[in-house]
């Protein structure tokens, strides 16, 4: 079936053709589901010369609407291999037996379990079972049993394997130095202490997050140190200094490693050390009330009570003791105890009643 386009003057008109073998007239809207432009260059191949029609007056523009079913290609058939189903691949394919199987009887374990490792039922030679059994039935096997894989093992750690460690190890071991015979050498040479803890937890990972953290002590009384720079360092550290003890603790678990939580530990030990060493301007314009302890030492106490003994002495025409001899004696050295606790221990009964005392004893009223 053939359908003829015709314009004309801005009106189109629909020519059908027919042939024997077809049947009645197609639609030439139904019958043309390609764009016209496509469908023209098709009619211009299949038409007859005869059929061309030449451009008159108009416009004429041929388009082939359809194919008999006779001059369709056929479709090629798919091709087939003889490729085998994933059935039949599985069965070909054979699991290997475990490792027990092919074990000798002199078989190096050290080489098995170097390190370690959850438990790996295929790797051990040996009947064991974990599990309460249901309803008094048979015990789980090691194969797939979960409660294995919870529970911590030791089978990196035999008497052959921990021989061999040692002996290893031997090449970097030094004796014990015969002066370190006590706790109090080992603290005079070696002050800093260094605590850190390994885990062993019911689970299928022996990895524990708390066994990267790392605890770093050390003794105030160790470290080179001036008033100043104790005092700002007790400053800087805040609750993390024991007064009673004198014990600076500081515990890292920032980083993801023990090695890294150490060295970030030696890290702030290291800054605090130098940062106390550092006198700021504004420290050089402290006054006696903004110290954090009351100190004797060029204090007004101190100049007051001098000038004080000084009169004293002047009235009894006793001028053989000099500034130094006044401050060394009992009297005065009992006097600078308890103004200095009455300042940083506040006033209570016990300070109050200590300075009074002091007070009759230097002025000679007891």
């Amino acid at each position: 079936v053939i359908t003829v386009s015709c314009s004309r003057g801005g009106r189109a008109r629909h020519v059908s053709l027919r042939s024997r073998a077809s049947g009645p007239p197609v639609d030439s809207l139904r019958a043309c589901p390609l764009p016209l432009a496509v469908c023209g260059d098709m009619a211009a191949t299949s038409l007859p010369a005869w059929l061309i029609l030449k451009p008159r007056a108009g416009t004429f523009r041929a388009f082939s609407t359809a194919m008999s079913p006779a001059t369709r290609s056929p479709r090629p058939a798919l091709r087939t291999t003889e490729r085998t189903s994933k059935p039949e691949r599985a069965l070909r394919r054979k699991a290997l037996p475990p490792r027990t199987e092919k074990m000798a009887v002199d078989q190096d374990w050290p080489s098995v379990y170097p390190v370690a490792a959850p438990f790996k039922p295929s790797a051990v030679p040996l009947p064991v079972r974990m599990g309460y059994p249901v309803k008094r039935g048979v015990p789980m096997a090691k194969e797939g049993n979960l409660e294995l894989l919870k529970i911590p093992n030791f089978l990196h750690l035999t008497p052959v394997a921990i021989k061999r460690h040692c002996e290893a190890l031997k090449d970097f071991c030094t004796e014990w130095p015969a002066a370190l015979d006590s706790d109090e050498k080992c603290e005079k040479h070696f002050p800093i202490e260094i605590d850190t803890a390994d885990y062993v937890s019911a689970g299928p990972s022996i990895r524990n997050p708390k066994a990267r953290v790392v605890t770093l002590r050390v003794k105030l009384s160790s470290l080179n140190l001036d008033d100043h720079a104790k005092k700002k360092l007790i400053k800087l550290v805040g609750d993390r200094y024991c007064k009673s003890t004198d014990v600076l603790t500081i515990k890292t678990d920032r980083c993801p490693l023990k090695r890294q939580n150490y060295d970030y530990a030696v890290y702030l030990l290291t800054v605090l050390y130098h940062e106390s060493w550092k006198t700021e301007e504004w420290e050089k314009k402290k006054t006696e009330a903004d110290m954090e302890e009351y100190i004797w030492e060029n204090s007004t106490s101190e100049k007051n009570i001098l000038e004080t003994l000084l009169q004293i002495k002047a009235a009894e025409k006793n001028l053989e003791l000099s500034k130094e001899e006044l401050l060394g004696t009992k009297e005065v050295e009992d006097y600078r105890k308890s103004v200095v606790s009455l300042k940083n221990e506040g006033d209570n009964e016990n300070t109050l009643s200590q300075y009074k005392e002091s007070v009759k004893r230097l002025l000679n009223l007891a």
